[in-house]
């Protein structure tokens, strides 16, 4: 909970939707998310979320002018369809995901707008200095770029402190937001867990009836992209069949070469074994 981030991500904000930009603001920490949406007064989905919130808070942000920011956890990544959406901030992700990456980009890359005229399509992501994000935002800046996306690194926004309703702005507000960061505990930094999702850790056992892992007739499940499957990641497409393996060693047919070289010496041991 960086209060610059948070004052860059308000800021943010207030341009594009003056713009006319649908927002989204995505944060893989919930007590983030909460913290960001609440104060901003904002609609946030995460986990938790009811279904028909969920419903509701989505047709409202497609449909309706007074709706033009969502906060989302990552459930957002890959379980839903907001091609109304034209710009991305990002104030929290999966350390160095390129996949994430990948995921969020396209979010924006494929909106309705995109052929009309003057459209252009943002994306941002918030990056706290001299923290462990710098290193784990470089690696997601490789990935953009190997993908042949430029990218400008911003230190500060221009007008940002005459921005009315700064939040955070006096050192008092700072100091009572340092105080409650202090006051949770350890689970508020974590990340979301998403059930089924195989991109993260441990998700990929299938589990039987007991809820315990399968054995050997159990299916391993595991995650990746496409352009992996072309061994550029030490990642290959194999397809296994055991019980195909057995039945093949359990009929074997040999040529009648073969059948004689076995014959030769099944009575070549019989012979050493007669022998005194």
């Amino acid at each position: 909970m960086n209060p610059r981030k948070f004052q860059a991500c308000q800021y943010l904000i207030d341009y594009h939707e003056k713009r006319g930009d649908k927002v989204i603001v995505f944060s893989d920490n919930v007590y983030a998310l909460q913290a960001y949406a609440k104060k901003l007064k904002k609609f946030f989905i995460y986990g938790g979320t009811a279904q028909n919130e969920r419903v509701a808070v989505l047709q409202n942000f497609q449909h309706s002018d007074s709706v033009n920011t969502v906060f989302l956890s990552k459930i957002g990544d890959t379980s839903l369809d907001l091609p109304e959406a034209t710009c991305l901030i990002q104030i929290s992700s999966h350390y160095g995901s390129r996949r994430q990456e990948a995921q969020r980009l396209g979010r924006i890359l494929r909106a309705k707008r995109r052929n009309d005229e003057g459209f252009n399509a943002f994306f941002y992501s918030l990056v706290s200095k001299d923290t462990q994000e710098m290193y784990y935002s470089s690696k997601r800046q490789a990935f953009l770029v190997d993908q042949g996306y430029a990218f400008k690194v911003i230190t500060h926004l221009q007008g940002i402190e005459d921005l009315p309703g700064l939040a955070y702005a006096s050192p008092s507000e700072r100091r009572e937001l340092l105080q409650e960061v202090m006051l949770q505990n350890e689970t508020s930094a974590e990340v979301e867990k998403v059930a089924d999702d195989l991109f993260s850790g441990g998700s990929g056992k299938t589990k039987g009836k007991a809820g315990t892992a399968a054995g050997k007739k159990g299916a391993k499940r595991t995650a990746g992209m496409l352009s992996d499957l072309s061994g550029g990641q030490d990642m290959a497409y194999i397809e296994v069949n055991k019980s195909e393996n057995k039945k093949l060693k359990g009929n074997k047919q040999h040529a009648p070469l073969f059948k004689k070289f076995t014959r030769e010496q099944l009575r070549k041991k019989q012979q050493r074994a007669e022998e005194p």
